[in-house]
């Protein structure tokens, strides 16, 4: 199956040029993740699904002006968000340098002139609030919602890509949050709506 096939599936429409830049993405991660292991996903196929994983949430959130992803890794769901999301400033806070180098690579040769990448843990991150945090598979939410506090205000929203801890992790701040949880195969993408 190809990509806009994958995509199909989901019901997620995207602009030829979104299609093109998502499908150059894929290639050059999997060049890339052949010498520098810098993700699970070992083939095409894998890297798509990977792909309408961090897509899928655009179909109930709204759109962000700004968006800072935590652990953004190869480029799940930052970068792609980044490439579905061209009006959007997006911010990757990314530690490990195999990873910055692949994401700043990838950011150039794909022209996303609305990425910024920050070799840095995202405590050590300084910007103004961002409309919308998101993260996969980094850390449990009542920890990333106190390590990025310095970068929200009220109205900042939360995108977390979730496993099936997600229900155990809500309890523990459920109470002071507006969240849903969207689950859609494995994943629960919670949605954390001003905190």
């Amino acid at each position: 199956m190809n990509l806009s096939q994958y995509l199909e599936k989901e019901g997620i429409t995207l602009g030829s040029d979104v299609m093109l830049k998502l499908e150059n993405f894929a290639s050059l991660l999997h060049e890339w993740n052949q010498i520098h292991n810098l993700t699970g996903a070992k083939s095409i196929d894998a890297i798509y699904v990977n792909i309408i994983d961090s897509l899928y949430p655009l179909s109930f959130i709204k759109q962000p002006k700004t968006l800072l992803d935590v652990g953004t890794g190869a480029g799940f769901p930052g970068l792609v968000l980044a490439i579905a999301l061209p009006q959007t400033k997006v911010v990757l806070a990314e530690p490990l340098k195999k990873r910055v180098s692949f994401l700043k690579y990838a950011s150039i040769d794909l022209e996303l002139d609305n990425v910024t990448v920050e070799a840095k843990r995202v405590e050590f991150i300084e910007y103004e609030a961002f409309d919308l945090i998101s993260s996969r598979a980094v850390t449990n939410t009542k920890l990333l919602l106190e390590l990025t506090k310095n970068i929200t205000n009220e109205s900042t929203e939360y995108l977390f890509y979730k496993g099936s801890r997600v229900f155990d992790e809500i309890e523990a701040v459920q109470h002071q949050l507006n969240y849903d949880i969207v689950e859609k195969n494995q994943r629960n993408y919670l949605y954390i709506k001003g905190v």
